[in-house]
């Protein structure tokens, strides 16, 4: 223990000989972790934030979405296709194997929304009340409605935290009306509010809650003008048994709902559990780039440090000879460089580590992304840094060691 504090020590006191020529070298190792630990965070953050929106999407779930067409092209689809409906559930259910229910969805397009003398925009939808074990709707305040409320035609609501916030303001919302077009409705809960905000995934939306108001279908169905053209149903939702394949099941889908829609594809089908395996491995794709771009970046790192090792073997020769003359062995020569050049590489490795936690911290409070800084990626960086560290500085020991003690006391 001893013999390596001495070694220590001496790597410390050769290295602030030379501050300059140090920072300079440790700069390549600082930006090579930094880069390590930045690109990872990113990365990683930006996976969690992938895996909550497809988790929002049901990873257990077929998703068929009905197309968005133009006026005057929904007039010829028509004649072909009444597009999703009510009997496409049904169909679904019966004849698509692994399918345990299907639950319709409706948006209805708000021209006036008003509670308490205050206006405020959002999106209303029309969705049966199995779709809490869909798709995660967590509730701050109220409840849901229920099977009763919507084979009744319950003119009931549930509003996002922005609703409540423009309409109530600090006041309570549950038991209050919100007006929307010409129904009112009572407020019978309020979701949480939504960080995530409105994006996508792999070319799939995921709008935020926050705006957004909900209903039981039938009420929307029933007491709800909607314009004749468009679909019955903006979308269904499928949820499939715990075994059955999500991609094979949502062709199955795809196939029946051709037929039963003339042949006229005025749907899309989104398969969640194929865009959680896509966006994994686009993930892994983007950390083998990312990573190898910063060990680029190391391996500068380390050819400085062997040519600092390099450089102070030159410089040391004399003092090499003297220390073999009075009984150092080539062991000890060589180990007292390899903890000088693993000193440099923690030291920069050190540094890049905070670089990259500061660099993540940044693009998370400005560029408003999310950014998650793993231990395994400051260990792996370290690690890498120390690695490639080492073992540029081992060519160095060696050369030193092999130094003839005559030969290094005559060099001037």
């Amino acid at each position: 223990m001893r013999r390596i504090l001495d070694a220590f020590a001496a790597a410390v006191e050769s290295l602030l000989e030379h501050k300059l020529r140090t920072t300079l070298t440790m700069l390549g190792m600082m930006f090579g972790v930094g880069a390590v630990v930045a690109m990872l965070s990113i990365g990683a953050g930006a996976e969690k934030e992938a895996m909550a929106l497809i988790e929002r999407l049901g990873t257990r779930n077929v998703v068929v979405r009905a197309k968005q067409y133009k006026p005057e092209e929904l007039t010829e689809i028509r004649k072909k296709s009444l597009g999703l409906s009510l009997r496409d559930i049904e169909a679904v259910e019966e004849a698509v194997p692994g399918v345990a229910f299907a639950a319709p969805r409706i948006e209805i397009e708000p021209y006036k929304i008003i509670a308490a003398g205050t206006k405020t925009e959002a999106k209303v939808f029309g969705i049966s009340w199995r779709h809490r074990e869909l798709t995660p709707f967590p509730l701050a305040e109220g409840r849901f409605f229920d099977e009763s409320e919507e084979q009744h035609h319950a003119q009931a609501c549930v509003i996002g935290a922005a609703v409540r916030r423009d309409l109530f303001g600090g006041d309570a919302a549950v038991g209050k009306d919100v007006k929307v077009n010409d129904l009112w409705c009572e407020v019978i809960g309020v979701l949480a509010r939504d960080q995530s905000g409105v994006t996508s995934v792999q070319d799939v939306s995921v709008a935020s809650t926050d705006r957004e108001i909900y209903m039981p279908y039938t009420t929307a169905m029933r007491k709800l003008d909607r314009d004749p053209l468009k679909a019955p149903l903006n979308e269904l939702v499928v949820r499939m048994d715990p075994d059955a394949p999500a991609s094979e099941t949502g062709a199955v889908i795809g196939t029946l709902l051709d037929r039963l829609h003339g042949g006229t594809r005025d749907f899309e089908i989104v398969v969640p559990e194929a865009l959680l395996r896509h966006s994994r491995e686009t993930q892994e794709l983007f950390n083998l780039v990312m990573g190898l771009i910063a060990g680029i970046s190391l391996l500068v790192g380390g050819i400085g440090i062997m040519n600092i090792m390099l450089a102070t073997v030159l410089e040391q020769t004399r003092e090499i000879g003297v220390r073999r003359a009075v009984g150092a062995r080539r062991s000890d020569i060589r180990f007292q460089f390899l903890i000088t050049a693993f000193t440099l590489a923690m030291a920069g490795g050190a540094l890049g580590i905070a670089m990259g936690l500061g660099i993540a911290r940044v693009v998370a409070a400005y560029a408003d992304w999310p950014t998650v800084v793993t231990t395994w990626s400051v260990a792996l960086s370290l690690g890498v840094s120390v690695g490639v560290g080492v073992a540029s500085g081992l060519y160095p020991a060696v050369r030193a060691a092999k130094l003839d003690p005559i030969q290094a006391l005559h060099a001037e």
